[in-house]
C-alpha cells in the first residue's frame, strides 16, 4: 500500500500531523476535478464521475442538461488553465523552480496524464494542490485514492511520490478572496437604500450525505453533528463575515446562514440541509428583501456554481420577490495564487504549527490525515497517497 508519511511527526494534542523535515519538491501537481468541454464529452463525463455506482445513461441524462444548457462545456477546465499559468508566475516570480503538472480526476487532462508527463521530465517528487478546501471523502481523500490509482495504473507508483498540502478553508488568502467581493456586494445594498435587516448572507457550499459528513476528519476529535466538513465551512463563514464587518462596520448588523447545495442522492438518504432554494423560499416571511449568495464551498466558478446558483438559485429568488446576487469565487486571483504559494513554501519549509496562518481555531489543519479520516465506509477501505492507513 502506498503512504508517505516519513516526513511527518505528530506535532499537536490532538495527534495531528505536520511536516517536520523540509522537503525537496521537483514539481507541483495541480489536480482537478475536471470537467466536459463539448457536447459529445458529457455522458462519458458523467460516466467517469459516476463509476462504480451503475447509473444507467438515462438518469446521468438528467444531470446532463445542466452542462448542455451551456454547450456542454464546464468552465472548470479554463479555471484550471488560468490557475496553472498564475501559479507558474508566482512561482517564478519568487525564484521557485517548481513546474506546474496539471491532472483532473474525472476528464482529460487525467492525473495519469499529468504523472507521466513529470516521469518522461525526470520528475519524481510532487507536491500536490487539489482544488478542494475542505475535509470530507469527495474533497479530500477521494484525491489522495485517486493519486495513488493513477501511481498504480501508470506503474509509476515505486517511482513517483507524492504528498498533498493540507487543508486551506481557513488560510487568510481564501477567507479574504471571499470577502472581498461580498463587502461590495453589501454596500451595494446598503448604497440602494436597503436596510441592514432585510439583507441576508447565504454562505452556500456542496451537499454530502450526513454519514459521510459525520466521517470526515480526524476520527479521534469530535466536530458535532455534521462532522469536520460542516464545522470547517461555518469557521469560515464566520471568519468571512467578521472581515467584512472589518472593512465596514455598518455591515454588522446583516444575518448570515450557511446553506447547502447540488444534492444528488435518493431522497430516503439524509443529506446536509437546508437546501438553498428551500431557504430563499422562506426569506421573504422574515422581512429579507436582497440575498449575497456566497460560494465558500468552491475554489472556481464551475457547474454547480453556474446551474445551482446563478440558475436555480436565482430563479427561486426571483419567484419569491427577493433580489439575489452571485459573490465571486477566489479562481486565479492574485491574492489567492499567492497564498497557494505560501502553502507550497509552508510544507516544503516544513513550518511549524505556529507559524502556519490560520483564521479558525480548527487550523491550521494538518499535513498527514489520521487514520480513518474521511472514508467511505460504503465504499470501503481503499489505500492513498500522502496519508496513514486506516
Amino acid at each position: 500500500m502506498i503512504s508517505l508519511v516519513s516526513n511527518a511527526s505528530p506535532a499537536s494534542s490532538d495527534g495531528a500531523a505536520y511536516a517536520s523535515t523540509p522537503q525537496r519538491y521537483d514539481g507541483l501537481l495541480l489536480a482537478g476535478f475536471g470537467g466536459p468541454e463539448g457536447q459529445d464529452d458529457v455522458i462519458p463525463f458523467l460516466r467517469n464521475v459516476t463509476r462504480g455506482r451503475g447509473i444507467p445513461d438515462e438518469r446521468l441524462e438528467v444531470v446532463a442538461r445542466h452542462y448542455r444548457h451551456f454547450g456542454g462545456i464546464s468552465p472548470i477546465n479554463e479555471q484550471n488553465r488560468r490557475l496553472r499559468a498564475a501559479l507558474e508566475a508566482e512561482l517564478a516570480q519568487r525564484g521557485i523552480d517548481l513546474p506546474v503538472y496539471w491532472g483532473n480526476r474525472n476528464w482529460e487532462p487525467y492525473l495519469s496524464d499529468a504523472l507521466r508527463q513529470a516521469a518522461e521530465a525526470g520528475h519524481t517528487r510532487l507536491l500536490a494542490f487539489a482544488t478542494s478546501a475542505y475535509s470530507s471523502f469527495s474533497s479530500c481523500r477521494q484525491y489522495r485514492e485517486d493519486f495513488a490509482m493513477a501511481l498504480e495504473e501508470t506503474g509509476l507508483d515505486d517511482t513517483i511520490s507524492i504528498d498533498k498540502i493540507r487543508q486551506f478553508f481557513d488560510h487568510p488568502a481564501f477567507v479574504e478572496a471571499f470577502a472581498q467581493d461580498l463587502c461590495r456586494t453589501l454596500r451595494d445594498f446598503l448604497a440602494d437604500g436597503l436596510d441592514a435587516t432585510s439583507i441576508r448572507v447565504l454562505f452556500t457550499t456542496h451537499s454530502i450525505p450526513t454519514a459521510d459528513a459525520l466521517c470526515s476528519g480526524p476520527r479521534d476529535r469530535e466536530f458535532g453533528p455534521e462532522g469536520a466538513y460542516g464545522a470547517q465551512h461555518r469557521a469560515v463563514a464566520a471568519a468571512v463575515m467578521a472581515n467584512v464587518v472589518d472593512k465596514d462596520p455598518r455591515l454588522s448588523e446583516i444575518a448570515w446562514e450557511l446553506v447547502f447545495q447540488s444534492r444528488s442522492g435518493p431522497a430516503s438518504q439524509p443529506w446536509l440541509e437546508p437546501d438553498i432554494c428551500d431557504r430563499i423560499a422562506e426569506l421573504p416571511a422574515e422581512s429579507v428583501s436582497a440575498i449575497a449568495i456566497c460560494p465558500i464551498g468552491f475554489v472556481s466558478d464551475h457547474m454547480e456554481v453556474m446551474w445551482d446558483l446563478d440558475t436555480e438559485a436565482r430563479e427561486a429568488a426571483a419567484a419569491c420577490g427577493v433580489r439575489a446576487v452571485r459573490t465571486a469565487t477566489p479562481g486565479a486571483a492574485p491574492g489567492f495564487v499567492a497564498g497557494i504559494v505560501d502553502l507550497i513554501e509552508e510544507r516544503m519549509f516544513a513550518l511549524e504549527p505556529d507559524r502556519r496562518p490560520a483564521v479558525t481555531a480548527l487550523g491550521p489543519w494538518f499535513d498527514v490525515c489520521r487514520p480513518g479520516c474521511c472514508e467511505n465506509k460504503r465504499a470501503g477501505f481503499k489505500p492513498a497517497v500522502a496519508g496513514l492507513a486506516p
